[in-house]
């Protein structure tokens, strides 16, 4: 008779409802002090609070010593901003666990093409400009500009980018560039994982005439003869070859070498495999150590 094994009871992380708080009642677990509240990440939160309304509820935790008060676990930003703003109550959700250190940890950062796609739609809605940059306390003219950001970039290269932290002004130098080296000064980026305006000036200085859709849009770097030029885009162009080819291989031989780094390890504990190789094999023996003692480093994009 097959024995019949109870399915445990799964422990919900949260209560039901949301609860409305007094903001006097919130417990904060760290504290906002003057430098924070004038930086541009609390300017705009604020502006978000004051323009859109609270968009996502803080969460809290019920204090068991006393009772009536909670502890602030994540929102301590928005908080602020509603005391800020007169406000005395705000809308929680009420964790079943205390533990605060978990929260805002794997918080994935919005790039420039998804925030111009935010900003588009919330325009095709019919919010004003006006409105958007009120809410991210940012110039109208800056609004205008993230709308205009893709104009003149091919779709490969904004597939490319999408969740690339990729600032505008990167994008307002591919756009200088026709499609083809678009995508190649792109694939370079992600290649070096580097996404700055420096670099992009930098590919922008190495793009033959030929790859620009103006004549003379290529900006000169200062003090770069000719012949440098030159000898960087023959460098630049071989990168990316050596960038595609790794690519192509790279989770191959990442798990080809997982695989024999563990079996290297399991052999170099048998103490007569060591002492033979020791022996008759030393050279051998000095690179199945090295290999065991290798620490694998995964792409930022595995790791998350």
């Amino acid at each position: 008779m097959t024995e019949i094994v109870p399915v445990p009871l799964v422990t919900l992380a949260f209560e039901y409802e949301l609860v409305t708080l007094p903001l006097a009642s919130l417990l904060p677990v760290k504290s906002v002090g003057p430098t924070v509240k004038a930086s541009q990440k609390y300017l705009q939160i604020a502006a978000s609070v004051r323009e859109v309304g609270l968009v996502e509820a803080p969460v809290v935790a019920r204090d068991k010593m006393s009772g009536g008060l909670y502890l602030l676990l994540d929102g301590h930003l928005r908080v602020e901003a509603l005391k800020d703003l007169g406000e005395t109550e705000v809308e929680c959700l009420v964790s079943t666990d205390d533990e605060a250190f978990t929260y805002n940890r794997r918080v994935n950062r919005l790039s420039a093409v998804q925030e111009r796609a935010m900003i588009v739609r919330a325009m095709e809605r019919g919010v004003s400009a006006e409105k958007i940059a009120a809410a991210l306390c940012i110039h109208p003219v800056s609004v205008q500009r993230r709308v205009r950001m893709l104009d003149g970039i091919c779709e490969e290269v904004v597939a490319l980018l999408r969740d690339k932290q990729c600032p505008i002004s990167a994008f307002e130098i591919l756009r200088k560039m026709k499609p083809l080296r678009q995508i190649e000064s792109a694939e370079l980026m992600i290649g070096m994982n580097n996404y700055s305006i420096k670099y992009a000036t930098l590919l922008l200085a190495t793009t033959p005439q030929s790859a620009l859709v103006e004549e003379g849009a290529r900006k000169k770097a200062k003090g770069v003869s000719p012949e440098i030029l030159a000898r960087m885009e023959r460098e630049l162009a071989k990168l990316q070859a050596t960038v595609t080819s790794i690519q192509d291989s790279y989770g191959r031989d990442t798990l080809e070498l997982t695989v024999v780094r563990g079996y290297l390890t399991k052999l170099l504990k048998n103490n007569r495999v060591v002492r033979y190789l020791f022996q008759t094999r030393p050279e051998f023996l000095d690179e199945f150590q090295a290999i065991a003692e290798t620490k694998l480093t995964l792409p930022v994009e595995v790791a998350a």
